[in-house]
């Protein structure tokens, strides 16, 4: 096996780990505090793509992308949970499972009518679309290094407000007893607003950086959804250091059996066996993860709590 290609798809798997842990930070938050299952934070993702797309393209500028998605999105988020999610705390989980679904609906809908179903596209910044010598003849895209060092940036930046903050000390309490926080004279609408602002922020930012590495089309918040809840699942609901733990390993999980699952079934079974079972189990990698840890750890691999 060429260790160079090895080398790459790892470091794939990590560029992905950390774009899945933008979104799942978002989402295991919002229901940590809240209690809320939101479906519809994929739409979000899917807004700061667009929204990164319409920027670049009038301003031809790629951080003025950057900030017009994430501002976009928060202000997306507060919005949607003032005027409709307000109403589903204290609804049970298939409520507020139907009235996400909907969202998403509406989201794709409004996407299609607003820029058409036609894919757009975002050029990578050209400071950024060489690549870098990791190694000597080892070179890497140098866009997908830099998604890789915002990523763990963010999740560094995320730790110390979550840990060192007076906002991080409210979320935690609000986690553990949103009564008491409010009986203490907390705000709780607003810090639930700010919450959900915060989620739909990072993934927005997810969907900003994947924008130059996918078309950018209504309903693909949709595939990254559902690999988020299986990162939320297996780290643990609730839990950020499980989101990024469990974010990097379906990251790597999903890419190495991608690359190298097929192949490795041509050794065994032969060409037209591997070539009409091996995408087949390497896509299923990652459910068959998700079991085997919730078989073992049926609160996945990190207790539920905040931070």
């Amino acid at each position: 096996m060429d260790p160079v290609l090895v080398l790459t798809q790892a470091l794939n798997g990590l560029q992905l780990g950390v774009m899945l842990f933008l979104m799942a930070a978002g989402l295991t938050l919002v229901f940590g505090i809240m209690g809320l299952i939101n479906l519809a934070h994929g739409a979000l993702y899917m807004a700061g793509a667009y929204a990164m797309a319409a920027t670049v393209a009038a301003t031809d500028s790629f951080l003025a992308g950057i900030a017009a998605a994430l501002l976009a999105a928060a202000a997306v988020g507060a919005v949607v949970e003032m005027a409709a999610l307000r109403r589903l705390y204290d609804r049970d989980h298939l409520d507020q499972v139907l009235a996400t679904f909907g969202l998403i609906l509406c989201f794709n809908e409004l996407v299609r009518l607003i820029w058409g179903p036609a894919a757009l596209f975002v050029t990578v910044p050209p400071a950024l679309s060489g690549t870098v010598e990791i190694f000597a003849g080892v070179p890497y895209p140098a866009y997908r290094l830099a998604v890789i060092a915002v990523g763990i940036a963010v999740a560094g930046g995320l730790y110390l407000l979550i840990a060192r903050t007076r906002l991080g000390m409210l979320i935690r309490a609000g986690a553990s007893n949103r009564t008491m926080v409010a009986a203490l004279g907390v705000d709780i609408r607003l810090l639930y607003t700010a919450v959900f602002a915060l989620g739909a922020a990072l993934a927005a930012l997810a969907g900003a950086i994947a924008a130059p590495l996918l078309s950018v089309e209504p309903g693909m918040g949709e595939p990254v959804l559902i690999l988020t809840l299986v990162v939320i699942v297996v780290g643990g609901i609730g839990s950020i250091r499980g989101a990024f733990v469990a974010a990097l390993l379906i990251g790597f999980i999903d890419t190495m059996g991608r690359a190298f699952l097929p192949a490795m079934l041509r050794e065994v079974t032969g060409p037209a066996t591997a070539a009409a079972v091996g995408p087949a189990l390497a896509s299923m990698l990652i459910y068959l993860t998700m079991a085997v840890v919730l078989a073992v750890r049926p609160q996945g691999l990190f207790a539920a709590r905040t931070g």
